[in-house]
């Protein structure tokens, strides 16, 4: 598996300038082509990126993800919740880094075995960065009304990791 891993990026490029030689294509023109396109793509994000880097660094540093999370650990202990996943649950649909770095902190203090351990890791693969996504989405498509995603966006990111919590139960 570890041969297959360290092959399959090289072999893929391989394979794509052997089809687009088949097929006559200036391989590296359209390469280049690709790569202008991702810039231009890249700087008409740039704005949309700084402001969710800027609010996830506010939520952080302000002290009100550790509020939320005690509010929400004091009726969550009723149902049998750690109160250290909830800043998990509460920044994975923000943030995808910052919800890595939670969830290997919290990894490497309890354990991969542990429940905890067990729960950060289904979280973190059973949910999705919403607010990242659409915002990089409807920035792209210059929507203005978001709602109508949002929404059906935060209900399925609570079913996930309610899911996660009775699966790892």
């Amino acid at each position: 598996m570890l041969y297959f891993s360290a092959i399959i990026l090289p072999l893929i490029i391989t394979i794509v300038i052997f089809c687009g030689l088949l097929e006559n294509k200036k391989v590296y023109d359209l390469f280049c082509e690709g790569a202008k396109e991702g810039i231009k793509m890249t700087v008409k994000m740039f704005p949309t990126l700084i402001g969710i880097f800027l609010a996830i660094g506010m939520l952080r540093n302000s002290g009100l993800l550790d509020f939320i999370s005690n509010i929400m650990g004091n009726f969550l202990k009723y149902l049998n919740v750690p109160a250290e996943i909830i800043p998990l649950a509460l920044i994975k649909p923000i943030s995808g880094s910052a919800s890595m770095a939670l969830a290997t902190d919290l990894i490497a203090k309890f354990g991969t075995e542990t429940r905890i351990g067990l729960l950060a890791a289904t979280i973190m693969a059973a949910s999705e960065t919403t607010f990242y996504v659409i915002a990089i989405y409807m920035n792209q498509i210059k929507a203005k009304k978001s709602r109508n995603v949002i929404i059906p966006a935060i209900i399925a990111d609570i079913v996930s990791i309610i899911t996660a919590i009775c699966i790892i139960k």
